[in-house]
């Protein structure tokens, strides 16, 4: 465990380069290559991590003083993410869950249950939070493990399955690249779901408003530095800011609006000599079969319909989460994060402001009572592991990543309260999302092969005419 909390510690800036720079080597990309694409993820996470930082420290205030203006209490207290991380691999199932995670990688690869190589290590947290949480709550290690392997498998079946989707819409930049974080994958069913939905309700469906059509529509107001400072004024105004903090906070959102995506080329910059050798190699020593990449979202989330949809949620999912019946966490320190909902949400709305601010919305309502459900285990594994995290006179924590997740909530509800029904259901379950999945990854070896045929035989066709 010390030497799995040295390596964490260190964070996604130090981490992720060195995982790079290996990688890289060991795929014959060379030193300097390698280090160059490592340096550029790494310098990435820092800059995300300044503006996330920036944004944090301007939203907290805002929405602290709406708490206060509208008596916005509610029991169990946010302490965000970095807490949930910390429970994440401060218990046994957190010390071994990279290697196990990536031993369960190797075998799926194998057998072709998944096409998704996981380099995303920092990411992992979230299966050591499952585990962690029904390890604490079961006192086996055994379940614990259960819980964490259920959720890295179902995590990359859903990298498999949006694959093509994510490459189609963030563009080629992303080809062969899949995004396996947990948190992302979870809302895939709901941004399905919802958009089909949509697309059956007349006027509604008629709505077609993406980042592009937006600045088209409404000219200089719709481009992304002008709707951050147009996002600023109303949480200013709903904060009761003077007209100075108003301004202020509304430059700051039009900075994260505009930085947020320059900063995540660099991510794509450092990525694409890795993915570009790997799709070599690939294609050499394992004909006919393709293998996916799979990185953090931190990729694309400086898309600007994330962006505006994140920032328009934050007012709207305060004030919600005080009349949802049963619900009683606020979410507070986590709202920063919000833009880890919509990666993976994008690819299926198509980009569509309305339906992707749908799809987070009701994800959130589901998410705020997901959280509230675990608040208890959540504030018992805080307390076990590291109790200085609970803040004075507060009975009741929880954070929106990851315990805002519906999937942490299934795996956890599943194997904790369900007896052996509960367990038996989730194998069931997770092994037909396996069979799934290896069904469309050989129809698509197959497809490979005959569109590889199929140039050849036009190649061989030209070449003896």
């Amino acid at each position: 465990m010390a030497v799995i909390n040295y390596i964490m510690s260190l964070g996604a800036s130090v981490m992720m380069p060195i995982i790079f720079l290996i990688f890289g080597i060991a795929l014959g990309l060379g030193i300097g290559k390698s280090l160059k694409s490592g340096l550029s993820v790494g310098v990435g996470f820092v800059g995300l991590s300044v503006m996330t930082q920036l944004l944090a420290d301007n939203l907290g205030p805002a929405v602290n003083s709406m708490v206060k203006i509208y008596h916005l209490h509610l029991h169990t207290l946010d302490i965000g993410w970095p807490a949930a991380s910390t429970v994440a691999f401060g218990t046994e199932v957190g010390a071994i869950i990279i290697p196990l995670g990536l031993l369960i990688n190797i075998i799926m690869l194998v057998t072709k249950t998944t096409k998704t190589l996981n380099i995303d290590l920092w990411n992992y947290w979230h299966f050591a939070f499952v585990g962690s949480i029904v390890s604490i709550a079961t006192k086996s290690f055994w379940w614990g493990a259960f819980a964490a392997i259920v959720t890295f498998i179902v995590t990359l079946v859903g990298a498999d399955r949006s694959q093509k989707k994510v490459e189609k819409f963030y563009g080629k930049d992303l080809e062969g690249i899949s995004i396996p974080q947990a948190f992302c994958v979870t809302f895939i069913p709901f941004a399905w779901a919802i958009n089909w939905i949509i697309e059956r309700i007349p006027g509604l469906n008629k709505v077609d408003l993406d980042a592009e059509k937006l600045q088209k529509k409404f000219g200089i107001l719709g481009d992304p530095i002008f709707l951050g400072v147009i996002i600023g004024i109303l949480l200013g105004a709903l904060a009761h800011y003077p007209v100075a903090k108003t301004l202020q906070l509304s430059i700051i959102l039009s900075a994260v609006m505009v930085l947020i995506p320059r900063i995540t080329s660099l991510f794509i910059e450092g990525l694409k000599p890795i993915s570009n050798r790997s799709q070599e190699l690939i294609s050499k020593k394992f004909k006919g079969r393709t293998f996916n990449i799979g990185m953090t979202p931190a990729l694309v989330i400086g898309h600007p319909v994330t962006l505006v949809c994140s920032l328009l949620l934050v007012p709207t999912i305060l004030f919600l989460s005080v009349i949802i019946p049963g619900n009683a966490f606020l979410p507070l320190a986590s709202l920063s994060g919000l833009i880890y909902i919509f990666p993976l949400v994008l690819p299926y709305t198509n980009g569509n402001v309305l339906r992707t601010f749908i799809v987070g919305l009701v994800t959130m309502i589901v998410g705020v009572l997901s959280a509230t459900t675990l608040a208890g285990i959540f504030t018992a594994a805080v307390k076990t592991v590291q109790a200085s995290l609970i803040p004075a006179g507060t009975s009741s924590v929880a954070s929106i990543d990851f315990a805002a997740s519906p999937l942490a909530w299934l795996v956890y509800e599943g194997t904790v309260h369900a007896s052996i029904v509960g367990p038996a259901v989730i194998v069931i379950v997770v092994l037909a999302l396996m069979l799934f999945n290896r069904k469309k990854i050989v129809q698509e070896e197959k497809q490979t092969e005959n569109n590889i045929e199929t140039v050849n035989s036009d190649a061989t066709s030209v070449s003896t005419h």
